[in-house]
């Protein structure tokens, strides 16, 4: 007998592999960054940073996601690409602490991915609501 998964289930399902994938993505983007960062800081290029990085910004952004979906689901078209352009301020501030482009350039496409991850994963969610 096969048992049909319930939706939380399948959410989550959806959320491990969106982990996975985002995590694979951004080791690739890492180790490209740190080849490109010659005499940088290489800030947020270690696996011991960015995948626990990657872990909370899937965990906040399904958060989000979800307390926008339930009270405003069409608000996410304009809150999740405008969450996307703040979290890359921080990498922009990495210039005045000698971050290279390569490194900065990286960290923004590694949130980039993560908010890829997260919509990927949730968007079957709004067909249910």
């Amino acid at each position: 007998m096969t048992t049909i998964p319930r939706p939380t289930t399948t959410t989550a399902l959806r959320l491990g592999f969106a982990f996975l994938a985002a995590a694979a993505a951004n080791t690739g983007i890492a180790l490209g960054a740190l080849a490109l960062d010659d005499g940088g800081i290489a800030m947020g290029l270690s696996p011991a940073v960015y995948l626990p990085a990657t872990a909370v910004g899937l965990l906040l952004g399904t958060v989000g996601w979800f307390v926008l979906a339930r009270r405003a689901p069409h608000a996410l078209r304009v809150v999740v690409p405008a969450v996307l352009v703040l979290t890359w301020v921080p990498d922009l501030l990495l210039f005045t602490a000698g971050a290279t482009a390569a490194n900065v350039f990286g960290l923004m496409l590694m949130h980039l991915v993560v908010t890829t991850a997260v919509v990927t994963a949730l968007r079957p969610t709004l067909a249910n609501r």
